[in-house]
């Protein structure tokens, strides 16, 4: 029995440090401090920003979820965040979509980034940089034992994917050509469509392409006449929309093509066109959806010429070798990358728990959980058992004058 009381008394003793964060999952011993820098998350997501606050850190403070919201908007609902008690710490999560960035005074300021692109084009890109903050009220009184709280968050995206991320967005580009008759213009565009068919255009929805879907690309022409053919350099693929992203993967190039891609047609009519299956870009791991934005290095070139142009692949020996040294620049435009975008994917895989999206002290509550399992298991065990033991003795009792008679003391009634 003494050990029975002592797990008792052991459990009641456990009961008092969890009550201090009124029963959501905090740890005495890690979260009993005022907030630091390493207490909020922010995921800059592709379709949201997501920021998730240690709420612990907030209870010890004096303050609770209502406490807290975006801006200074303390009187608004929809800039508050709420509880998600499942993970370890316990955190309030903010959520603000991209459609509506602005609605609860998040800034959004602006810059332009030059850059000279592989091919030497001089470059420049707009990003759009999204910031705020999140903060408790001030008290109505002149002074306060409460510390105030501030979390700031910052993310950054091409202003193009801002401007409209429900939609596919396709650049285009004025192409000058130079002829003996004298200067044309051409547009070319880069779009994306459904299937081969190149009919109806690639529409994607709200929760992304599954990975390994098909993607149809074309470039396409106008103002051209027949002397002259669309001819793909080199097309790639990069996270962001900015072309000159340090993070890049390579569809074609030359004689080098990615084994999903397949070139359908380049250089032999005023488009090009080829397919590839989408994928994810391992930087998003921490993200149910990916962003991929295409670019491709494109040019003019003369009917006659572009055979000449395109790489041979097939170790053969060039054919017509004294006609492509004869081959003027003045036969082909300048280069011209053309961009669309973004193209979300989705990853099937099975979802992370939010414990596990930088949750350093996750094994801290597996241990706590475990232990009092235990120490709750090991208690029934004693209950059960002592009772056990009661019914064990009465039954014995009970049994007693039946065992007399058994040892051979008659019955009157049968004389």
């Amino acid at each position: 029995m003494e050990w029975i009381w002592l797990l008792l008394l052991l459990t009641i003793r456990v009961l008092p440090g969890s009550a201090q964060f009124n029963g959501y999952n905090c740890d005495t011993n890690l979260h009993s401090r005022f907030p630091a820098e390493r207490d909020i998350n922010v995921y800059c997501g592709v379709q949201a920003i997501t920021m998730k606050i240690n709420f612990c850190t907030v209870l010890f403070s004096g303050y609770s979820e209502t406490d807290l919201a975006l801006n200074g908007r303390h009187g608004d609902s929809h800039c508050r965040g709420f509880i998600n008690n499942n993970t370890f710490p316990a955190v309030v999560i903010f959520i603000i979509n991209l459609s509506t960035l602005e609605g609860c005074g998040n800034k959004l300021v602006v810059s332009t980034i030059p850059g000279v692109s592989a091919y030497g084009n001089a470059t420049s890109v707009q990003i759009g940089n999204i910031s705020g903050y999140i903060d408790t009220p001030d008290p109505p009184t002149i002074i306060s034992y409460l510390p105030g709280l501030l979390y700031k968050f910052s993310c950054s995206y091409p202003l193009e994917y801002l401007v409209n991320n429900t939609q596919l967005a396709s650049s285009s580009a004025a192409i000058s050509v130079r002829e003996n008759n004298g200067t044309f213009v051409s547009t070319l565009n880069l779009l994306l469509y459904n299937d081969s068919t190149y009919s109806q255009q690639l529409i994607i929805p709200s929760i992304g392409l599954p990975l390994k879907t098909k993607v149809f690309a074309a470039v396409q022409a106008t103002n051209l006449d027949g002397r002259w053919n669309v001819l793909m350099d080199y097309c790639y693929t990069t996270p962001s929309g900015n072309p000159n992203d340090d993070i890049r993967y390579d569809l074609f190039l030359s004689c080098d093509k990615d084994p999903q891609t397949t070139i359908i047609e380049n250089g032999r009519s005023q488009q090009g066109r080829f397919s590839f299956e989408v994928f994810r870009f391992v930087k998003h791991k921490n993200q149910k959806m990916s962003t991929v934005f295409l670019h491709c290095v494109t040019k003019l070139c003369r009917a006659d010429d572009c055979p000449f142009l395109m790489p041979i692949c097939d170790h053969r020996e060039r054919r017509d070798a004294g006609r492509r040294t004869t081959w003027s620049p003045q036969s082909t435009s300048g280069n011209a990358v053309l961009s669309a975008g973004p193209i979300i994917t989705r990853s099937d895989e099975t979802p992370t728990n939010n414990s596990q999206l930088g949750s350093p002290n996750e094994p801290h509550f597996q241990l706590n959980a475990i232990t009092s399992a235990l120490i709750s298991g090991m208690v029934i065990l004693g209950v059960m058992s002592f009772s056990l033991l009661l019914c064990s003795l009465a039954l014995l009792h009970r049994k007693a004058p039946t065992s007399l008679v058994l040892n051979g003391i008659r019955n009157p009634v049968f004389d």
